[in-house]
């Protein structure tokens, strides 16, 4: 007998129902050899990155070849010595691999407990490629925004200087120094809504191209992008805000001296 997974069901029985069905494998001879009983879910065992395979599990008794021929007693001899044995526990897991030992060791002094890894442990083990990708993205992230502030603390600095005159004119005339701190800020935040223009669809883009890298998230996600959209805002303004506080202080008769 056999229980097979869904995508098992979905490849050679995808429109009948697979119970009391019959299938082998290796040989024509042994194409009947495993009676179908049950469907359990898709799951995977190695590689997230995969894509469900069909899959069929059979007592732990039956060898994988011709169990209804001579082999029978082999198949059992060799089938009574299971390499991995689950435990579900509460509790220390120190404490828990320190009893498997011992009583294992009480069953029989011959089995030995080689390796001891709770299940969070195997699963976060799967993901070492994507946490590297993920820190590494992180960490260039990082890089970007601080290179995208400096970019535009420069731009703004620059700009404030080569408008000191205009600026002091501008006082004098009667603008206030909210308004110059406005006149600043928006040339400012004019930059970041051309970078954001750009920057969000070719995001998009590369989040499609990436998508082989990624598991368990969605390529286009609005939360992330407008986490993202804020915090670059926020820094950019931020940036921009400095040389724009510092052109509101300028005192005009001084500006128009200035060529």
């Amino acid at each position: 007998v056999a229980v097979v997974n869904q995508a098992f069901v979905k490849k050679f029985f995808p429109k009948e129902d697979p119970i009391g069905r019959h299938f082998g494998n290796f040989d024509q001879k042994y194409a009947g050899d495993y009676e179908i009983v049950g469907i359990v879910a898709d799951a995977k065992y190695n590689n997230p990155r995969e894509e469900y395979r069909p899959m069929y599990f059979r007592p732990l008794t039956q060898y994988n070849r011709g169990f209804k021929e001579s082999q029978m007693a082999i198949a059992e001899s060799r089938s009574l010595f299971p390499n991995s044995i689950t435990v579900q526990f509460q509790g220390d897991e120190a404490a828990l691999e320190s009893l498997a030992r011992h009583t294992l060791a009480n069953i029989n002094p011959d089995l030995t407990l080689v390796d001891f890894k709770s299940m969070d442990y195997q699963v976060a083990d799967n993901f070492n490629q994507e946490r590297l990708i993920t820190r590494l993205t992180g960490l260039f992230g990082l890089l970007a925004l601080i290179l995208a502030s400096v970019g535009l603390y420069g731009i703004t600095a620059y700009s404030v200087a080569r408008r000191t005159s205009e600026i002091g004119l501008r006082m004098a005339l009667g603008a206030n120094r909210q308004n110059v701190l406005v006149l600043v800020l928006r040339r400012a935040l004019l930059l970041v809504g051309l970078g954001l223009a750009i920057g969000v669809p070719v995001a998009l883009i590369a989040g499609r191209l990436m998508r082989s890298q990624l598991y368990g998230v969605r390529t286009y996600d609005p939360l992330t992008i407008g986490i993202a959209v804020l915090v670059l805002s926020f820094f950019a303004a931020l940036a921009g805000f400095i040389p724009a506080r510092r052109a509101a202080r300028i005192e005009p008769m001084r500006a128009l001296r200035i060529e």
